[in-house]
This record gives C-alpha cells, structure tokens and sequence, in this order.
C-alpha cells in the first residue's frame, strides 16, 4: 500500500468517525442520526481507495486456506493407507501370531479365575442365607409361642332378651376375667 493510498484511506476513516461523534444523538438513547447516503460515499471511497494488492492478498489468503485443508484431507488419506498396509505386514509376521496364542492363553485365564470366583461368591452367599433362615426360623418359633400365650378365652356373656332392654334395664358389661372368676393364662412379657 503506498504512502498516498493509506492517507486517502485513513482520511476518509477519520470522517466517517467524527459524523460519528458529531451527530444529533436520540433521545434517551446512545444511538447517533447520522446522514446515511453520507456515510455510504465515504465508505465506498475508502473501498476503492484499497490498492488492488490488498483485495489480491485476500484472495490469496481465502485460496490458502483451501489448498491447506486439501493438503490435509491427502495427507490423512495417505497415513490412514500406510497404517492399513503395515498391519497387513505385521499380522503375516511370527511376532503377531505369538501375540494372538499369548492373548488366547490371558482369556483363558480370566474366564477360569471369572468361574472360580463365581462359585466361590455363590457359596458364600449360600452361606449367609442359610444361617439367616436359621435366624428367621428361631424368630418365627419365639413370634408363634408368644402369641399362643396372648391368646384369651373370653366367655361371652348369654344374650339378653330384647324386651328387657327396652323397659330401661341397663345392661352390664362384662368386667374382667378376674373379676367374674375366670381363670385364663394371661402372657406377662415381664416374666
């Protein structure tokens, strides 16, 4: 950009600035009126006052930009072709087939250590839910000897005739089993 050509340029930047700053502000607003066919000349002067090197350069940047992303695309395709072809070589070479029977020979192992240690854990299991049966069996006995002791015989009194109520008589509940002299084991959780 010559010297002449950056002052035209800058020129016509600074009075677009100074519209800017000197415009009728709006209302209540930090917005600016400014003249708008105005501001469009200076622009497009300083448009055409960029040397045709500049927009060139653009060119060349934006042409860059694809030929570098091409590059890679290739790039990749061919690394991605030399890594399919160098497994090839290696899965035809002893070192492959040694690694296979090694990694061949680890699962086996694991799946045996999988099956003994399942077992194991079943036995364990098997272990603990039986003396928890046991538990719950004492538990269930103890539960059914303490409810037979609760269990109380009452004897209901005989029903009254209907008349009787009827004339006024009360009728007398029965009182507890100690008082009407019945005798029933009575469970005392105390004992």
């Amino acid at each position: 950009m010559t010297e002449e050509t950056a002052f035209e340029v800058e020129t016509i930047l600074l009075q677009v600035k100074e519209m800017v700053e000197t415009g009728r502000s709006m209302p209540m607003s930090a917005s600016v009126m400014v003249n708008r066919e105005e501001v469009l000349e200076l622009l497009e002067g300083a448009i055409e006052a960029m040397p045709q090197e500049l927009r060139h350069a653009r060119w060349l940047l934006k042409e860059r930009e694809e030929f570098l992303d091409q590059a890679r695309r290739e790039g990749d395709d061919i690394i991605e072709a030399g890594r399919v072809r160098a497994e090839r070589m290696v899965e035809r070479t002893e070192i492959a087939r040694e690694a296979r029977r090694v990694a061949q020979s680890v699962i086996d192992q694991a799946e045996a250590d999988g099956r003994r240690l399942r077992h194991e854990a079943e036995d364990y299991v098997d272990q603990k839910l039986a003396s928890f049966e046991i538990v719950l069996e004492r538990t269930l006995q103890a539960v059914q000897k303490g409810r037979e002791r609760l269990q109380v015989v009452i004897d209901e009194p005989p029903p009254e005739e209907h008349d009787e109520f009827l004339a006024g008589d009360q009728i007398e509940a029965p009182g507890p089993p100690e008082a009407s002299g019945a005798t029933s084991e009575v469970y005392d959780q105390d004992q």
